[in-house]
């Protein structure tokens, strides 16, 4: 590859530092940590059990936050984001049935 020009990071790799993810996303750590114990999000791990959070993390964050301040408690939050990711899957299933019966004909 050419030095001059760049690649999109894999948004799924996780190369943030949990001080780096809570600057981006707005809020502090300890919030960050918090949301982490309430199950809504989950950093990789380095060997050194470092958290590492992925540019997918950010998004998850950003929704987390979007959502705290419209008042959502965090079980109400949990729940969306739940609902949130089997209707992506549902869509991605769905999509590659679509695709498949194509194929087929």
């Amino acid at each position: 590859m050419d030095r001059q020009q760049h690649q999109q990071p894999d948004p799924a790799r996780a190369v943030y530092a949990i001080s780096v993810a809570a600057d981006l996303a707005g809020i502090g750590i300890q919030t960050l940590r918090l949301y982490e114990r309430h199950g809504l999000i989950t950093p990789a791990r380095s060997d050194g059990g470092t958290r590492r959070y992925s540019g997918n993390d950010l998004t998850r964050l950003h929704r987390i936050t979007t959502l705290a301040a419209q008042g959502i408690n965090l079980a109400g939050i949990a729940r969306i984001l739940d609902l949130e990711d089997a209707n992506a899957q549902l869509h991605a299933d769905n999509h590659r049935l679509r695709t498949n019966k194509q194929r087929q004909r």
